[in-house]
């Protein structure tokens, strides 16, 4: 059900809004700190999701 690749498109939506988020800071521009934001919790949404369609298999392989 979870896939590397979806586990890695989650991280590094984190990681890429984590980025967009200091670099919004330093040059001041709140939009995208806002950007940022939404795309770092895209990520952790698509890592969390992952997480619990890894633990859905396993509940349905042990079945």
């Amino acid at each position: 059900m979870g896939s590397t690749s979806d586990k890695i498109s989650g991280k590094a939506n984190e990681i890429a809004g984590k980025t967009k988020q200091a670099v919004g800071k330093a040059a001041d521009d709140r939009d995208m700190q806002a950007r940022g934001a939404v795309q770092e919790a895209k990520g952790k949404g698509q890592v969390a999701t992952d997480k619990i369609k890894d633990k859905l298999k396993g509940a349905i392989d042990r079945l």
